[in-house]
């Protein structure tokens, strides 16, 4: 005989407590956990197509664990110093971008931009702020980054737990479905599935649109010549997985920067503006579509509320967690809407026949 309804909220409430008290508690110490379960999670479907060619799931995994990490040890010695360095560079500049941002105000707008005017104070305490809290972040990120117990974090934990979880993937979730209540197995198994569709769609699909239009916003404005051209392709691409924000983010920074530099020659402002018009149409018509598909069920403004939220109460583990709980919560929330819709409370009576 099922446990009644109060008493297994009660039990599932418990359990959400626990977990969100561990998550609070433990923090920074589970990070390398986490980072491991979602690369491992990212990676199985490749491990899975090598074993049912007929590899074995040892080989398959060796196999990806190294490629993984020979592409990343290339880009952390070719990318991220020349990434880093521009972007320390753009923060440095910053007040000189507002200097002639506002001499060019004063000499088309001088009626409106004088010596002492608000808006010409907020440009220069804006590019201040920028240069002096934007030296300070990244200063701290990698003196952060620098330390003994990061290095060893990066380099050695999270490879060795994303190499034990892929492993071990499908045995762990055989053992988590052998666990599950019996009279409810068939339902957490349709809702763990659409969760999964989820998340593979917008983690999977969306990190390699993320990967290919950075890849090419960077590269395409180094070639145009723009100046910090790395460091404002690897931001649109990172912030790519909100849909529009990316584009419209990264457009707005690489133009105002187009501006600052080529003012004068249309043409290559025009090329940075084309860059990120021709990113746009091959994202909302092939990349997306290919990669992400037309429903993933995470509405951006959905997705910006869980990152705000996790990332305030949990820091960066709660942004990394933001995205599965996300996807979780939407497809519970659909799952009980469509209860609600079929129950008594909602139907009424008026589907009684007619005594």
């Amino acid at each position: 005989m099922a446990l009644p309804a109060k008493t297994q909220m009660r039990y599932w409430g418990i359990a959400s407590a626990v977990f969100l008290v561990v998550l609070w508690f433990l923090g920074d110490v589970i990070l390398p956990f986490v980072l491991g379960a979602a690369i491992a999670y990212f990676l199985d479907p490749a491990t899975d197509r090598l074993e049912s060619a007929g590899m074995s799931r040892a080989v398959a995994v060796t196999l990806i664990t190294a490629v993984v990490l020979m592409v990343f040890v290339v880009v952390s010695l070719l990318i991220i110093p020349t990434l880093i360095q521009q972007a320390v560079a753009l923060f440095n500049v910053a007040p000189q971008l507002f200097n002639d941002l506002q001499g060019f105000l004063t000499d088309k707008f001088p009626s409106i931009v004088d010596e002492d005017s608000t808006l010409r104070q907020s440009l220069v305490a804006l590019g201040e702020t920028i240069r002096d809290r934007g030296g300070q972040l990244l200063e701290s990120a990698l003196t952060s980054a620098a330390s003994l117990l990061n290095v060893i974090v990066l380099f050695v934990v999270v490879p060795v737990v994303a190499f034990y979880l892929l492993y071990d993937w499908d045995r762990m979730i055989g053992t988590i479905d052998s666990l599950l209540p019996r009279d409810h197995a068939p339902i957490i198994r349709r809702l763990a599935g659409e969760i999964d569709e989820t998340l593979a769609s917008f983690i999977r699909g969306m990190g390699t649109v993320c990967l290919i239009l950075g890849s090419y916003y960077a590269v395409a404005l180094m070639l145009v010549g723009l100046q910090f051209g790395l460091v404002v392709g690897a931001v649109a691409g990172i912030i790519t997985f909100i849909p529009y924000v990316g584009a419209l983010f990264g457009g707005a920074l690489a133009i105002g920067l187009a501006l600052f530099q080529f003012w004068g020659d249309w043409l290559s402002i025009a090329l940075v503006a084309g860059i990120f018009v021709i990113g746009q149409v091959v994202e909302g018509n092939f990349l997306t579509p290919k990669l992400v598909g037309h429903s993933v069920g995470l509405h951006p403004v959905w997705l910006i509320f869980a990152l705000s939220v996790f990332g305030a109460l949990f820091g960066f583990v709660g942004m990394l967690v933001a995205v599965p709980l996300a996807a979780a919560f939407g497809v519970l929330a659909r799952f009980a809407i469509e209860q609600y819709r079929h129950s008594r409370l909602y139907q009424g009576l008026s589907d009684r026949d007619p005594e």
